[in-house]
């Protein structure tokens, strides 16, 4: 999948799931009217309409709500893997080393040591 298609189909998703590109532009970080041309370019590579737009509500057209139903639980699968592969990185893991004198040790270090 190249990079473009990946893109536009969490924009698609985006969009698909608010129901407006508002909402789906503050959560993504970008602009209405980029968030806009993006599904725009989309629709049109894919030569098909994904989206109905009103000036209250976007809703999926019958192609758009397919996609929807089809890829929306993969990319949920693919969020909990990042999110799990995230949760590795906020924990500690390794050797740690440690130079002391043997009194310090003794007296310091393994009793702090013995808690863990």
């Amino acid at each position: 999948m190249q990079r473009d298609t990946a893109s536009d189909l969490v924009a698609f998703l985006a969009v698909a799931e608010a129901q407006s590109f508002t909402r789906a532009a503050a959560q993504l970080g970008v602009s209405q009217s980029a968030l806009s041309q993006t599904l725009r370019n989309f629709e049109t590579r894919l030569g098909v309409r994904l989206l109905t737009r009103t000036t209250r509500r976007v809703s999926p057209t019958e192609a758009g709500e397919r996609l929807l139903q089809t890829l929306g639980p993969h990319f949920a699968e693919v969020d909990a893997a990042l999110e799990a592969v995230g949760e590795l990185r906020e924990r500690p893991a390794g050797t740690i080393r440690l130079t002391a004198t043997e009194n310090a040790a003794s007296h310091v270090l393994w009793p702090a040591l013995a808690r863990f």
